[in-house]
């Protein structure tokens, strides 16, 4: 199976992904009497459409189906009908960050601080939780950025434009009480309520096996490629702590995660030196994730 998803994609191939996605999404929900085609159900599907997008922006697959092919089967497993507003807003502002960011014309990027710290506020505004991503973003302004004072300016600037902006309008909704899940606090222990996540631990383990391999083989890499690991790598840990913090029951948080561990995996596999290594690899993810969403259909029947 390795082997066919090792072949060269092309122009065509997002697209193609993009439609079964979302087909095999609609066909496993339609019959639910939860299925409705409502705003966040168009944010949290546009959010997952175009993280396909920023996996070959990223430019980390070496053009190939396997993180293509992974990215969709972990989208299906942890996506829920039961997303609320403010996951869906996540995960669409955090592609088109992601997107903005990773561009390979810098000129672009420095131009998109502003628009950046608007995209970071109005995430903050439906869903406190991912405060984490503004030091994200922070943390990359200041690892790639030569003017440093005038990127961080544009950043805040942005931010203020869209607080503003968002405050204005609250005012003359007549909102003018202060909400205090805007100061979000961390929820109970992360097993506490989410032990079904235990079954994920193999492809956890290999996460965590993957990045150790890069760290050993790190002088072997480009700097490109160094660079462009330690964006995603630093990505993935923003999403970790955000999950980690305040996911309580919602197992859709997941998804946040889908995008980074696509790429990772990917490259993890494309690099082991035995065939016999990447399937076995490739078959432990998918059994892990046949093994977890079955127990989830199960316990929600029960």
């Amino acid at each position: 199976m390795f082997k066919l998803l090792s072949k060269e994609s092309n122009i065509f191939s997002v697209p193609v992904y993009i439609g079964v996605l979302l087909g095999l999404i609609f066909l496993r929900n339609i019959s639910s009497a939860a299925f409705s085609v409502d705003l966040p159900l168009i944010l949290a599907l546009g959010g997952l459409a175009l993280g396909y997008f920023c996996i070959n922006s990223i430019r980390l697959n070496y053009h190939t189906h396997v993180p293509l092919f992974l990215y969709t089967v972990f989208s299906l497993v942890f996506f829920s009908m039961d997303m609320d507003i403010g996951l869906s807003v996540a995960l669409m502002t955090n592609s088109l960050l992601v997107l903005m960011l990773s561009s390979p014309e810098d000129m672009n990027v420095k131009k998109n601080y502003v628009i950046v710290g608007g995209l970071l506020v109005f995430n903050y505004i439906f869903l406190p939780a991912t405060w984490a991503m503004i030091l994200f973003v922070i943390i990359h302004v200041f690892a790639t950025s030569e003017r440093i004072a005038l990127h961080i300016f544009r950043l805040f600037f942005g931010m203020v434009l869209m607080g503003i902006f968002y405050f204005s309008l609250a005012y003359f909704l007549g909102a003018n009480t202060w909400d205090e899940r805007y100061l979000p606090m961390p929820s109970s222990p992360f097993l506490a309520e989410n032990f079904s996540l235990v079954y994920l631990s193999p492809i956890g383990i290999l996460l965590l096996w993957a990045i150790a391999d890069h760290f050993l083989h790190y002088n072997e890499k480009s700097p490109i490629s160094r660079y462009k690991y330690t964006f995603l790598l630093l990505f993935l840990v923003v999403q970790v702590a955000t999950i980690l913090m305040y996911m309580e029951n919602s197992k859709s948080y997941l998804l946040l995660l889908v995008m980074p561990m696509s790429i990772i995996f990917a490259r993890f596999l494309r690099f082991r030196k035995r065939y016999w290594e990447k399937e076995v690899g490739l078959g432990v993810i998918m059994l892990t994730l046949l093994v977890y969403f079955t127990i989830e259909k199960v316990v929600a029947i029960y």
